[in-house]
């Protein structure tokens, strides 16, 4: 794997990796970051890869431009916690604040977004833990323990363990789709499958989840554009 340039206003980096299971050129972008993956079958010269990127610049320049700009985290920058847009405002004191309109994170300026990062973790565990807990004493069943990660390609999942993960930019999220991915995943520790059993049982932990479901398919990717490492922003 490797990662090649294309060049042009503005240029773009593409990720190079071959795969002995694919059987044609492929190119992808993800709706999440917009990372850009071309992928050749293993005996696939790399020249063949190039061209075939190059032929599928126009498509690949549109998708780019219609993403939304990334949000870097820090001072004057606004943030959506629990569905609700906040200013983030320098602070006093020691702890980091949550106010109807604004989040005041206190300490120099390099250290606002990794400490508005922690608050938003400690919030979000604090929200799922509720979520889990509640759903669960409903279904009867118990789950072995809740991880929080950043996952791009999924907003929670269940191991066949009992085990709950979920990403935590959900708590950027308004707090019913917060809720029907625990009742998702929760149902999971009793259908690990989507058959019409599963929706059933979520249906019965939540109610009608239409409506958060399609929410996450609006407009989920776009929780991903505020950045609060250098890392975000590879």
């Amino acid at each position: 794997m490797g990662v090649i340039e294309l060049a042009g206003n503005p240029p773009i980096a593409v990720t190079l990796r071959r795969s002995k299971r694919a059987r044609r050129i492929s190119l992808r972008m993800s709706g999440i970051d917009g990372r850009v993956t071309l992928t050749l079958p293993a005996r696939v010269p790399e020249r063949e890869g190039l061209a075939f990127l190059r032929e599928k610049e126009g498509w690949l320049r549109g998708h780019l431009a219609q993403q939304e700009a990334p949000v870097a985290i820090g001072p004057g920058a606004e943030l959506p916690i629990e569905g609700r847009p906040r200013l983030i405002t320098p602070g006093t004191g020691r702890r980091v604040t949550l106010h109807e309109g604004a989040l005041l994170v206190p300490g120099p300026e390099a250290r606002i977004a990794p400490r508005a990062l922690g608050f938003l973790k400690t919030l979000a565990r604090e929200r799922l833990a509720e979520a889990s807990d509640r759903h669960a004493r409903s279904l009867g069943r118990d789950y072995s323990r809740i991880t929080l990660r950043d996952t791009r390609s999924r907003w929670g999942s269940c191991s066949s363990e009992g085990a709950l993960s979920y990403s935590w930019r959900l708590i950027l999220a308004p707090p019913e789709v917060l809720d029907y991915v625990a009742a998702h995943e929760v149902a999971h520790l009793q259908e690990m499958n989507h058959s019409r059993r599963f929706w059933a049982l979520v249906t019965r932990l939540y109610g009608d989840w239409s409506a958060p479901r399609d929410w996450l398919r609006r407009h989920g990717t776009g929780l991903h554009r505020y950045r609060f490492e250098a890392g975000d922003a590879e």
